[in-house]
């Protein structure tokens, strides 16, 4: 897996930090201010909050003027900022979707609500997922939608909002999947143990339509998606952040796309290279290698202390992920599965194998956050369904009698009681529903996101890519490349 680069981050900010309490420490006299100064340092690496109004306003205007660029500080009010200074780190915001196919109507439908609930919280008609979240990371149909959440064409805004993720797969998916007759398309896997070449054109097709010459540098924030690459037999994750330190790790975001979404027996292997093509890829889905890609964007935050340098531990993190309905009932009739080859169980195998990683990793992730899981960690999943059981082609049809079940059993699921991972307890139905749960999200991703105006340091501080359209112009009035900058 090609690894997120973990430099250190430039020194400026903590420099100043150790300058101003070693100043406050130097005017109290005596042979233990160093003493002091190491202890303070020890606990946090950050100052103290419970400095004198002063100190806090001096800081304020440092920070301002010559450490992040503003002329202008803005007005802080000492006295209403409280608690101890791990309090002020504040938190990353990650959101990580499932990989899967069909059953991608499910998160999408939910990603539909969280942007509805944040519009509703923050008061802005205008609010997007991306404005609240500082990392995503999608795997298969999850990848094609965190590109469509965090893509841009001027550097700003997103191409598309949250309603959009769903509603692509309900448009597209007789011209991605094949045939709406859902026995006409088994009979055909079954028969040749693929679905052919017009699923793959249909979706290079409608990838090259939404995100055109934009690459993995055109994102917002920080992206992570996988795919397996077929040369070096081993996963390989797309980055932004790798793509902005080199041009040999920047691809375009519609193979990006193909790559990651890649399902086999499905679609075809895709056959890239990066911008400059320097660096090769034979690409199959991401969710062969990264089912759920949580624990990965939760590694890229903690391990990148240039973009986030302030992160020591998952109680810095807030973290939303989706999944496509692990628990969904799916019939395998004994009298019918007795008689399967290798070749029938290609898909099924595929499905359930996916499943049980994307759960493994929850319970692990659910693990490492410990008694903070309830108010960092969110997972979102169906939790069974009272719509009858589902066929083991759940992903690849795309009749409408399928479409319309799954997008009721979304619907079922917001309304279903949140199910947590216990810590060495299994699961546990939670007294709120996914809808609330979402609600309550929506609510600390707000709060976070107004916090960050009125604290000493930043939460994160993203390496920055210039806009294509300003390339060129800034690369002469300046004289250098987007890469250096």
């Amino acid at each position: 897996m090609q690894r997120v680069s973990n430099k250190p981050s430039g020194g400026a900010t903590t420099a100043s930090v150790k300058h101003l309490i070693k100043q406050r420490g130097g005017g109290s006299g005596g042979g233990d201010t160093a003493a002091e100064d190491n202890s303070l340092l020890t606990d946090s690496q950050e100052p103290s909050i419970d400095t004198d109004k002063l100190s806090y306003e001096i800081f304020s205007i440092l920070e301002s003027k010559f450490l992040f660029g503003s002329s202008e500080p803005e007005q802080l009010n000492p006295a209403a900022v409280t608690g101890p200074a791990k309090n002020q780190r504040g938190k990353v915001c990650i959101l990580s979707i499932d990989g899967g196919g069909m059953r991608g109507i499910l998160p999408g439908k939910a990603l539909a609500y969280l942007e509805h609930a944040l519009k509703s919280k923050s008061g802005d008609p205008n609010a997007r997922i991306a404005d609240y979240f500082d990392v995503a990371a999608g795997s298969g149909i999850g990848g094609v939608y965190t590109a469509m959440l965090f893509g841009s064409r001027d550097g700003n805004r997103p191409i598309f909002k949250a309603e959009d993720t769903w509603q692509f797969l309900t448009k597209n998916a007789k011209g991605l999947y094949g045939s709406s007759s859902s026995s006409s398309f088994v009979k055909r896997v079954m028969r040749t143990g693929s679905l052919g070449s017009s699923g793959t054109g249909k979706v290079k097709r409608v990838m090259k339509e939404s995100f055109s010459e934009l690459t993995l540098k055109d994102t917002l924030k920080p992206v992570l998606i996988p795919c397996y690459d077929l040369e070096s037999s081993a996963p390989f994750l797309f980055s932004r952040a790798d793509a902005l330190e080199t041009d040999g790790y920047d691809f375009r975001l519609w193979e990006v796309c193909r790559a990651t979404w890649a399902e086999t027996g499905v679609f075809e292997p895709v056959e890239m290279k990066s911008v400059d093509g320097t660096t090769k890829c034979v690409a199959i889905g991401g969710g062969l290698a990264m089912s759920n890609p949580t624990a990965a964007a939760i590694t890229h935050v903690l391990h990148n202390k240039q973009e986030f340098p302030f992160v020591r531990g998952v109680e810095d993190l807030l973290v939303l992920s989706l999944g496509m309905g692990q628990l969904l009932d799916v019939s395998y009739e004994y009298d019918r599965i007795i008689k399967w080859t290798a070749k029938h169980w290609a898909r099924p195998a595929a499905l359930i194998s996916n499943d049980g990683a994307a759960d493994t990793v929850d319970q692990a992730v659910a693990m490492a956050f410990g008694h903070c899981r309830s108010s960092n960690y969110v997972r979102i999943q169906a939790n069974g369904s009272s719509l009858g059981p589902c066929k083991p082609n759940i992903d690849t049809d795309p009749s409408g009698s399928n479409v319309n079940m799954l997008v009721g059993v979304a619907e079922e699921m917001l309304k279903q009681k949140n199910v947590e991972s216990v810590l060495f307890g299994g699961k546990r139905i939670n007294e709120q529903s996914n809808f609330e749960k979402l609600d309550w999200l929506a609510g600390e991703l707000v709060l976070e996101h107004q916090r960050r105006n009125c604290r000493i340091a930043p939460t994160v501080a993203f390496k920055q890519s210039v806009h294509r359209a300003e390339q060129k112009t800034r690369g002469k009035d300046i004289g250098v490349t987007a890469r250096e900058r």
